[in-house]
């Protein structure tokens, strides 16, 4: 509709803006609405710091080789951190423990010796801690120790604690190698072995030959130190073990070497030169030269293997043996066939003495240990 010239001069009205609801405006929703606001921003920062956390967590970490270290007992979090940074394997001490928290493992963190390996990530160790994977030493005994070598080695491995109250009866010691960790007694250490051999012994104790002439374990562990003794070779041990039981059957002195000289050392070792006459005459409660039947106990700690041969030993009519210079033994069922062969090895011995010694000087050596 054309309007008028008075009308089109007048200002158009415009509709005043709407006001704000009283409720959007109310104090409550201000703050409520920043709250939210607030929450919001933490969530994200949080997803973003457990998320870079996460990587930092499992990332590989400094360490540049394999190394061990001792966490000790009562140590906090706090110090644990700062004794694997201060180790280098960790760089950095509040990721670690950040996620030890985030793992709920603030009190789960094990002392011990651990080794942490290359580049190993703040998860691989706090896993480590956590699990309590502690460094395994291990503590060896060979065959045919005495007691009083056992203690000596205990004594001297470093990785265990404590005094040792007394020489454990000799022969009760299982000879085989044990693991323990840092920080283990080493009474510990001794009743274990002790345990080993009270077990295989009945083992070993009840599978015996129906006519062996003993008559307790503690026999059968005496014979078997004397085996373990007189030869270090698996397929002998069974003859040697026969030879004794043939003598004690036949009421026959055993006439072993190795028990003279644990009667003159006390266990401490060897004598360090072969055995003399008048060694071989002297009278002590282990000189087998001059008592009938078996010593008194036994003069060392025999293995497994030797246990066994004692229990079954071979079924032979030998009676005499004697080393044939390589390691090994010649067996003989009569006295006629041992003199031969003692005689055979001196003068094997006799030859190597000339050759070793031109001018012949030396006196030819005397019969060696288990010639009977």
């Amino acid at each position: 509709m054309p309007r008028s010239p008075r009308v089109a001069l007048e200002p158009e009205r415009v509709p005043l803006p709407k006001r704000r609801s009283k409720r959007v405006r109310h104090p409550l929703v201000i703050a409520g609405n920043a709250v939210f606001t607030a929450l919001v921003l933490i969530v994200i920062a949080t997803g973003a710091a457990l998320f870079f956390g996460k990587q930092r967590f499992e990332a590989p970490g400094p360490l540049a080789e394999d190394k061990v270290i001792d966490v000790p007992r009562g140590l906090g979090i706090r110090g644990i951190a700062d004794l694997l940074e201060k180790e280098g394997v960790i760089d950095q001490p509040y990721v670690f423990i950040g996620g030890v928290t985030v793992l709920k493992a603030r009190g789960g963190l094990k002392h011990g010796e651990y080794k942490f390996t290359k580049h190993a990530s703040l998860a691989d160790v706090v896993n480590t801690m956590i699990e309590g994977k502690v460094l395994q030493h291990l503590f060896t005994v060979p065959e045919g120790l005495t007691s009083e070598q056992v203690v000596a080695r205990l004594l001297a491995d470093k990785a265990l604690t404590g005094e040792v109250k007394e020489i454990p009866r000799e022969g009760s010691l299982l000879p085989d190698s044990y693991k323990f960790t840092r920080g283990m007694t080493r009474e510990q250490i001794i009743h274990r072995m002790q345990q080993a051999h009270d077990q295989v012994l009945a083992e070993v104790w009840a599978h015996r030959s129906p006519d062996l002439p003993l008559k307790t374990p503690e026999e059968l562990v005496t014979l078997a130190s004397l085996v373990e003794k007189e030869t270090g070779r698996a397929d002998e041990r069974t003859r040697v073990a026969a030879v004794f039981v043939n003598r004690l059957k036949r009421k026959m002195r055993l006439q072993s070497d190795p028990t003279i000289i644990y009667g003159l050392t006390g266990g401490k070792g060897s004598l360090g030169h072969a055995l003399t006459k008048s060694e071989l005459e002297k009278p002590n409660p282990y000189n087998t030269y001059q008592i009938d039947g078996l010593p008194p106990g036994p003069i060392a700690n025999p293995g497994l293997a030797s246990l066994e041969a004692a229990a079954n030993p071979a079924r032979t009519k030998e009676l005499y043996f004697v080393a044939d210079g390589t390691g090994g033994h010649v067996f003989s069922d009569n006295y006629n066939q041992h003199l031969k062969n003692v005689a055979h090895l001196r003068g094997i011995e006799k030859v190597k003495a000339q050759e070793n010694e031109p001018s012949s000087s030396k006196p030819a050596a005397t019969p060696p240990n288990g010639a009977h």
